[in-house]
């Protein structure tokens, strides 16, 4: 708004001014006229008219104020008289000739000069002849031109000025008033990257209710996943104790040890499945570098026999949004089938951008097959089905993955030569 309005005031005012200097010159020029005239007299038909006027402006040659006494013809202009101030300068040609009693403002070039140009033709009466002249008043514009253009500079300086001192006071301002906002933003960040768990700062009463029902919500959902997974805790004891009686009985069949072995893997499988955070409404951001050392230090314990060399490859500020347990599910059961798979090498690559997490793990094993590769990423296989060292984590890994609606694919690497898997998140 400042931009637009300040510049278009000045705009208006600097025409206002011009005209209003314009309409005193042609007020000057008229009265000039009238001075002249009642100067001027007609004997014999030849105009008589005094060495010396008035207006010492006619009388300085050079002044930029001239005066012409024009007795136009059909087809030439005669000069009859101009004042002592015209000395030395070429009458124009073109000089225009109003009808008797009217008058005509123009501009006219003299001498390579722009000059306002009062054009007035009267018509004296002698003996009953009429004898008809224009007179033409003609001032340089030189000293109207200097006014305008030093008005202009004192306008537009003063203008710049106020301007300046607006956007400065107008940024201010808005530095100052948004600067809350900033800190909540600020906020959510270290939120969202685990830093801090809750909105910490003190608002203005417009951003303090909106931060009161962040909190809320942090709070309301924290403990609301306890309890949810207290339950399904207690669900998962309640049911496993009456398998395990049924798996001591004696008497049971091969085929009947069978399906409670399935039984208690499918137990595991869903509670895992229904502690998952994915579906949730607000993720703390979880740093993956310290969790991924954690597991493999932890494999290298388990897997000290295969002397396997885990590599990582892992982006220090690589952020998953998301519970801290789903994230040790989906590393814990992808690095723990790369190890049963591997022969000696494993390889985990996390990379981070401003649109998606990509996480990487590859072995040196045998690898999946391609037929294989499409029925584990179909929903509803059963974990049971794959290959060895591809168990039931593979099928808790592809639910967490799809309830943070990312995206599980399986390959082989070109580097290594096994089971390639990679996921990839959208942020």
């Amino acid at each position: 708004m400042i931009l637009i309005i300040l510049p278009s005031i000045a705009i208006i005012l600097n025409n206002a001014f011009t005209e209003q200097v314009q309409n005193s010159i042609k007020n000057e020029l008229i009265a000039s006229s009238y001075s002249i005239l009642a100067l001027a007299e007609v004997d014999d038909q030849q105009l008589q008219m005094p060495e010396q006027l008035l207006n010492n402006q006619f009388n300085a040659s050079g002044s930029g104020l001239y005066a012409l006494m024009i007795k136009a013809d059909f087809d030439k202009q005669n000069t009859l008289w101009s004042s002592p101030s015209f000395l030395g300068l070429t009458v124009p040609n073109n000089l225009p000739t109003p009808a008797v009693g009217e008058s005509r403002f123009s501009k006219q070039i003299i001498d390579n000069k722009k000059h306002l140009l009062y054009s007035f033709t009267v018509s004296f009466i002698e003996q009953q002849q009429a004898f008809t002249v224009t007179l033409h008043i003609a001032k340089d514009q030189s000293d109207f031109a200097k006014m305008v253009a030093k008005f202009q500079q004192t306008l537009w300086s003063w203008l710049g000025f106020i301007m300046a001192v607006l956007l400065i006071l107008q940024f201010v301002w808005l530095k100052f008033t948004l600067r809350p906002l900033r800190k909540l933003q600020k906020e959510l960040s270290q939120v969202e990257h685990g830093n801090q768990h809750k909105i910490e700062q003190q608002y203005p009463l417009e951003l303090a209710r909106v931060a009161k029902q962040l909190n809320t919500l942090l709070t309301a959902q924290k403990n609301q996943r306890k309890r949810y997974r207290n339950a399904l805790s207690d669900l998962a004891h309640s049911l496993k104790n009456p398998l395990a009686v049924m798996q001591s009985q004696g008497n049971l069949t091969t085929n009947s040890l069978q399906q409670l072995s399935l039984m208690n893997k499918t137990i595991e499988h869903q509670l895992k499945r229904a502690q998952s955070g994915g579906e949730t409404a607000w993720h703390v951001g979880i740093k993956i570098s310290p969790i991924a050392t954690k597991l493999v230090s932890s494999l290298h314990k388990i897997y000290q026999q295969k002397q396997l060399s885990i590599n990582l490859s892992i982006d220090e500020q690589a952020i998953f949004n998301g519970e801290e347990s789903d994230l040790f599910e989906i590393l814990g059961n992808l690095l723990d089938n790369a190890c049963k798979a591997a022969n000696k090498t494993i390889c985990l690559q996390v990379t981070q951008s401003e649109t998606e997490l990509v996480l990487t793990i590859t072995d040196d094993g045998a690898g999946v097959s391609e037929a294989l590769q499409e029925d584990i990423l179909k929903r509803g296989t059963r974990a049971d089905t794959y290959q060895q060292g591809h168990g039931i984590g593979l099928a808790i890994v592809r639910d967490l993955v799809a309830s943070y609606h990312g995206n599980l694919s399986i390959g082989t690497s070109s580097e290594l030569g096994g089971a390639l898997f990679t996921i990839t998140f959208k942020r």
